[in-house]
């Protein structure tokens, strides 16, 4: 049987329930199970720095673990070098400060509260100076999607169609719709996140683990073996089928 990969979902700031799932992963896998994360590790959660922090350490401690990076993450990191206040693919209501997106959550980790009296180079300075420089370069140095035996990690999905080496990282970390539906088999499982669901689902073709941490609800971790997979809970493993 192939080796057992594990994935985790959209962690968006929420380091406790991130600490919980690593625990499940190594009472199911060891202490050096193959861990790929799906992206969105800040915004709309509580501790965002605290996410970082342990991804980056994990790093350097030579985990066995990958990251892939997702819109949020590019969103912030692109608020913090260049003040970049909207990514172009957000609606123009919308930015990173909005309070549908988490900007503001991000940066209260850091010690920077923001308000709507504060203008947008203000946030800015303010989060250059909080920010350390290695967070700005991990999120810059995660890869797009990562491939590993008969799966294929990435955020948000791959646009039907195009070579893997041919993809935009725009769709690798924001595409939705033509991605969700499309029903043809691809060269791999595609499991991925950036789209909220109300639980872990398989789709036959891709498997989506966001199930809405950054909301406040339970953030999904599953373990893979070839194409067949299992959520991990509480109880152990618990058969993820297709649908």
């Amino acid at each position: 049987m192939t080796t057992p990969v594990y994935a985790v979902g959209d962690i968006h700031g929420q380091l406790d329930m991130l600490q919980d799932a690593l625990s499940r992963i190594e009472k199911d896998g060891g202490p050096d199970a193959r861990v790929v994360f799906l992206g969105d590790y800040v915004d709309r959660g509580p501790n965002s720095r605290g996410v970082l922090d342990l991804l980056i350490e994990g790093q350097r401690a030579g985990r066995n673990w990958v990251m892939v990076k997702g819109n949020h993450d590019r969103m912030m990191a692109g608020f913090v070098q260049d003040a970049e206040i909207a990514d172009t693919h957000l609606p123009i209501t919308l930015n990173w400060l909005h309070p549908r997106l988490g900007g503001r959550e991000t940066l209260a980790s850091y010690g920077v509260m923001i308000d709507d009296t504060d203008r947008i180079y203000q946030a800015h300075e303010r989060a250059r100076e909080a920010v350390p420089q290695a967070h700005l370069d991990f999120i810059n140095a995660l890869p797009t999607y990562h491939t590993e035996d008969d799966l294929l990690f990435v955020h948000a999905g791959i646009r039907p169609g195009v070579p893997l080496d041919q993809q935009s990282e725009n769709d690798l970390v924001w595409i939705r719709h033509e991605f969700l539906r499309d029903t043809n088999t691809h060269p791999w499982l595609i499991v991925h996140g950036h789209t909220p669901v109300d639980q872990a689902e398989h789709c036959g073709n891709r498997v989506n683990l966001d199930t809405g941490a950054g909301y406040g609800r339970p953030l999904s971790s599953a373990v893979f073996q070839g194409r067949q997979c299992w959520l991990l809970t509480d109880c152990g493993r618990m058969p993820l089928m297709p649908v």
